[in-house]
Formats: C-alpha cells, structure tokens, sequence
C-alpha cells in the first residue's frame, strides 16, 4: 500500500449547484483528499520541500471551492483532482467532496473519484464559465 497524505473534512464555501438558489448564496461544502505519494524522502530530510505540502493542497481546494462556481459535484471534483496532480510527487488522488445541506433528511450527499497521474501531458482541462 502506498504512502498517503490525507486532508479530511476540509469545510469550505462556495457557489455550487445547478438550482437557482444554488447559484448565488453560499453553501457549505465539504472536501476530504487522499494524496498517494512516497513519504520517505521527507521523512528523510525533514524538509517540507521534499514533502507534499497539505496546507498548501487545502488552500487550493479551498480556493477552488470558493471560487469556482461549479455546477457539479463532479466537475468540482475533477478539477481539485487535476490540482492535486500538478504536483509531480502525487501518483494518485481520491477526492470526495461532500454537499452536507443538500438533502434535509440526509447527513450529506456527494461524489468520490480517484485520478492518478497521466501517462502523457496531454490532457486538458475546461475552465469553468465565467458566469458561474
């Protein structure tokens, strides 16, 4: 089993949702990443150079998540997934972002993926609309 990083439960919020209402206040979102990556280099050194930075990895999903303005679960999580591997020492991500109000007799609804890193540098990503 691979060595991970992990950042569980991150609250955030943001604009996302394909409901009129969704689309202009806030709401809570949650966010939890699973970063596959070789520790022992770090461990090593003890330098956070060398290490998958994880207040780094929650600012951007957090940034992400507050401005964005997704419509969808799966799009949000495709692009935290995207930002998690450009750093180079992640071999692999699952994210699961999480909509706790979504449902009222539901704790949370949400959508899990995992990504590893792509076999060439090809693939590309569409921005999210500027209107969103």
């Amino acid at each position: 089993m691979p060595d991970r990083v992990i950042v569980r439960d991150l609250l955030c919020r943001g604009i996302l949702g394909i409901h009129p209402e969704e689309r202009v206040t806030p709401q809570a979102v949650k966010v939890s990443l699973t970063l596959e990556t070789d520790t022992r280099p770090a461990a090593a050194s003890e330098r956070i150079e060398d290490a998958v930075d994880y207040s780094a990895v929650a600012d951007r999903a957090r940034t992400l998540v507050e401005t964005g303005g997704f419509q969808l679960v799966e799009t949000l999580c495709d692009w935290l997934a995207a930002a998690c591997l450009e750093d180079p020492r992640v071999r692999a991500c699952e994210v699961s972002v999480e909509k706790p109000d979504a449902l009222p007799d539901a704790a949370g609804v949400g959508v899990t993926i995992r990504r590893e890193q792509p076999d060439d540098e090809t693939r590309e990503f569409i921005a999210p609309a500027a209107d969103r």
